[in-house]
């Protein structure tokens, strides 16, 4: 407890140093000028010192205070420790309405900039508050739902951004949280809307405060539950969209705050939310005081957000144990199942034939569609089936390792995303990129495969070694994943070449697929499925929970490493061509599913097919939709994945 207050002092005293250290910097104590600022009176300097490096300072704690009593808010209000705004999806539905608003309706921005952004937010928390409410919002299903709708968003304004080439590099660094300040403006609309948010926490002390105890005891004791979750959601909606709309999107200084004061020994509820927006103040303020440090000696420039992001990764798998458990419920035909009838398979067999050919022979021209023949076939041929090949062995990979993930977590929502392979197989390519400005595709797809089996072995290590629940396995995904996120943010931000190149591969593209990559992904699929079938029965008895599991003698720790290590492989080969966004994993067991496929087996052979049908489908689509323009074929799945999560929220159980 000691050792925690004397650090959270020296955190203190070296954002003070550092900030006084880069003002001193700039201009000496003996100039600085006296209040009231008169810019007519003021030298070049002064003006500087005045107008952007003050408001800075300001705006770094003011945001991280505003975000600080978000994300305690949050975790209030859901009682889970995990819950902020970047974990639920509610900073990026914030950044996602700012971007499509600058690209398409500027006119908007101007005087609505907070309102577009919190616009954004809502929507997006309630699509996460949708998904985790059938579950009693349940922690591991609540940020499982908030990862998936913090893709999506993401995704959708990366593949924006990329569509406008004018807009890239200031898009990209306001993406990262930019705190660079030209007036005061900024800091007067954040110190308001802390000062409101703060008046509003307090008339909720009470209300929050009993829903520690409890739905029922708070119910008893005279709380409105629906009026107060909602006032409670949309304050710190509103909190997290004001920052986003001020100085863009600042990752996990809402998780980091409220975990700061707990460790400080302080417990009531009353505490944790006065000085959480203290905590994260100062934390913001640092790290603002460290990237400025690092520019000045460094001479490269990453916006602060994409630094506190570094934080999130470690943060979450250091929180880990405090979350509770809850064993998701399982349905009666999760372990006993009908057998779907075979000609079903046979049917979504079928499908593929006529896609395989669409995929060959039709084509988008100049003057409208057309169908290749004769001699134009075969000149197109040897660029069309590599591709074909690629896309579809990308989807059935992806769709095993979604189906495995969530036969082993026995969470609906997993899917290969939240293993967090993807984020790293982003990293090593742009880290390829980083090494050698002209790397070739060998050394990108080498980069992008080191950093995916990086990730995996990390994933593996810390489940096998620590015994994780299956369900907390997703949030030591989701963990690396934000780590690997908060890197390529900050390499994005850097603001060359290499930014166009990665957003080019995060949308996911099947034109770089060749004969050799187009073989080795299907045989890699052929492979998958087939170890997949033999310990099919694994799969049979790991829903059933760890006791039954070991007295039936299976080796636990063993069987979940390895379905981790096939599906994380299976997720890293497909990524590698087609990029890490992809709704494939999440969409094609579902549908499987619905089909009536619920054996193992059957499951993994219906989900296989499916996702190649549907990559198919995506791919055609994102080569002939915006002809002669290629839309990146990781967006087009998303179009898809989107409206399917949006109906399975509102379907009936």
């Amino acid at each position: 407890m000691r050792a925690a207050r004397a650090a959270a002092f020296l955190a203190f005293a070296a954002a003070v140093t550092l900030f006084l250290w880069a003002a001193l910097i700039h201009l000496p104590f003996a100039d600085w000028p006296s209040l009231p600022f008169d810019a007519a009176q003021m030298t070049t300097q002064q003006i500087i010192f005045a107008y952007a490096i003050l408001p800075r300072g300001a705006v770094a704690i003011l945001a991280g205070a505003a975000l600080g009593l978000a994300g305690a808010l949050l975790q209030r209000l859901l009682r889970n420790p995990i819950a902020d705004p970047s974990t639920l999806g509610v900073s990026s539905g914030a950044q996602l309405a700012i971007v499509a608003a600058t690209l398409f309706f500027p006119e908007v921005l101007d005087g609505y900039r907070a309102f577009v952004a919190l616009a954004g937010a809502a929507v997006a928390m309630a699509l996460v508050f949708l998904l985790g409410w059938r579950r009693a919002f349940e922690p591991i299903t609540m940020a499982v739902s908030g990862l998936l709708v913090g893709i999506t968003c993401s995704a959708l304004s990366a593949a924006m951004t990329l569509s406008q080439g004018e807009y890239l590099m200031s898009l990209v660094t306001w993406n990262g949280g930019s705190l660079s300040q030209q007036d005061w403006s900024t800091t007067v609309t954040l110190g308001l809307e802390l000062l409101l948010g703060l008046a509003v926490t307090l008339l909720l002390l009470r209300p929050l405060t009993l829903l520690g105890l409890g739905d029922s005891s708070a119910r008893s004791l005279g709380v409105a539950l629906a009026g107060t979750r909602i006032a409670v959601a949309s304050l710190a909606v509103a909190l997290s969209a004001g920052v986003a709309a001020a100085v863009g999107l600042v990752s996990f200084v809402g998780l980091a705050a409220p975990a700061m004061i707990r460790l400080l020994g302080i417990r009531t509820a009353r505490s944790i939310l006065l000085l959480s927006p203290v905590a994260g103040g100062i934390l913001l303020w640092l790290c603002d005081g460290v990237v400025q440090l690092v520019a000045s000696s460094a001479g490269e420039t990453f916006p602060t957000g994409s630094v506190t992001a570094l934080i999130g990764g470690p943060l979450l798998l250091w929180l880990l144990p405090q979350v509770r458990a809850v064993e998701p419920p399982q349905p009666p035909d999760s372990v006993f199942v009908s057998r779907a009838p075979l000609s079903r398979l046979v049917l979504i067999l079928c499908l593929l034939p006529p896609l395989a050919w669409a995929a060959l022979c039709v084509a988008r021209l100049p003057d409208g569609w057309a169908l290749l023949s004769g001699d134009l076939f075969w000149e197109l041929f040897p660029a069309r089936w590599p591709r074909l090949v690629a896309s579809a062995a990308a989807g059935g990979l992806l769709a095993m390792a979604g189906a495995m993930l969530q036969r082993l977590t026995g969470n609906p929502m997993a899917s290969p995303e939240v293993l967090g392979v993807s984020g790293g197989a982003g990293v090593g390519y742009a880290v390829a990129l980083s090494v050698s400005a002209d790397a070739g595709a060998p050394a990108l797809f080498l980069g992008a495969g080191g950093g995916a089996v990086f990730v995996l072995i990390i994933v593996a290590l810390f489940a096998a070694r620590r015994h994780l629940p299956p369900e907390r396995l997703l949030l030591a995904g989701i963990s690396v994943s934000a780590f690997s996120s908060a890197i390529l943010s900050a390499l994005l931000a850097v603001g060359d070449q290499r930014a166009w190149q990665i957003l080019a591969w995060l949308g996911g593209s099947a034109a770089a697929a060749t004969p050799g990559t187009a073989a080795f992904l299907a045989g890699l699929t052929i492979v998958i499925l087939a170890i997949s079938l033999i310990f099919t029965r694994w799969l049979v008895i790991l829903p059933l929970g760890a006791p039954t599991a070991m007295a039936l003698g299976l080796p636990l720790v063993g069987a979940r490493t390895m379905m981790v290590l096939m599906a994380g492989i299976a997720t890293a080969a497909a990524s590698l061509l087609v990029g890490p966004l992809s709704f494939i994993g999440l969409m094609a067991p579902h549908i499987a599913h619905r089909a009536g496929f619920e054996k193992p087996g059957s499951r993994l052979l219906a989900s296989a097919v499916i996702g190649s049908v549907l990559m198919v489908i995506a791919d055609l689509g994102a080569r002939t939709a915006t002809f002669p323009y290629e839309l990146p074929l990781g967006l087009f799945a998303a179009f898809a994945g989107a409206p399917y999560l949006v109906w399975t929220i509102g379907r009936r159980q």
